[in-house]
């Protein structure tokens, strides 16, 4: 290998990143959802006027999957085959694990907030601004996520 070529593999590890971001945001979004979701379903039964309030843990568990799906964006159009470098190989399979798991972890927690909170907002309607604050707590875990995300797909080698 002369001085400056990469080698073969060199994509791989950004590609992974791509899917390590896409992949674990999708599977923390889909666990916040389905969670919260079921909480909607046993609460609509005895109060279904309360089904499009308690909504919004849904929601904000989708928009955990955006921040996934933006920064595996960001990975692969910066796929180059010509100039794509192992060091930003590296640095792209770290900003892809870094929304990816915080993706995760934020959709956990969404899930299991929105679920005991729905049920409860049913029974006591003053908990609905505690649940939405907590949601909001839960899902700044995987902004944060995407925000590191981003610093590092700004890197390359100088």
């Amino acid at each position: 290998m002369s001085d400056g070529e990469q080698p073969t593999y060199v994509a791989f590890f950004g590609v992974m990143g791509a899917t390590a971001a896409m992949v674990f945001s999708a599977l923390g979004a889909a666990y916040g959802t389905a969670k919260s979701g079921t909480g909607i379903a046993a609460m609509s039964v005895m109060r279904p006027e309360l089904i499009m309030k308690s909504i919004i843990p849904v929601v904000m568990a989708g928009i955990v999957a955006i921040y996934g799906l933006v920064v595996a964006v960001l990975i692969g159009s910066a796929i180059d085959p010509k100039e794509y470098t192992l060091f930003k190989s590296f640095v792209d399979l770290g900003a892809g694990l870094s929304v990816g798991l915080s993706g995760l972890a934020a959709g956990f927690a969404i899930g299991i907030v929105g679920d005991a909170g729905v049920r409860g907002t049913a029974q006591q309607p003053r908990l609905f601004v505690g649940m939405i604050l907590i949601l909001i707590f839960a899902e700044v875990l995987g902004l944060y996520g995407l925000i590191v995300a981003l610093i590092l797909t700004t890197k390359s080698a100088k």
